[in-house]
């Protein structure tokens, strides 16, 4: 009898546990990219800029398709 309440507690305690854990993994990352947003056009265009280049339209979505070919490989 003894055992089975050990493993029923272990077993709660586990979803208790992956549960809670989810949700302070999903507000961290949440958190996160609020502060650090994701690169986008705009962004790289500003960079170009204040490195000296003239950011052409082909340049930009050619920077992009490194980028996101980069991540995915990952």
């Amino acid at each position: 009898m003894n055992v089975i309440w050990v493993v029923l507690i272990g077993i709660v305690a586990l979803l208790a546990g992956l549960a809670l854990g989810f949700f302070i993994a999903r507000k961290y990352m949440m958190n996160y990219l609020k502060k650090n947003p994701p690169i986008n056009e705009q962004m790289l265009r500003t960079l170009m800029m204040q490195m000296g280049q003239k950011p052409s339209k082909k340049k930009i979505n050619q920077m992009m398709r490194q980028m996101n070919n980069q991540q995915q490989g990952k």
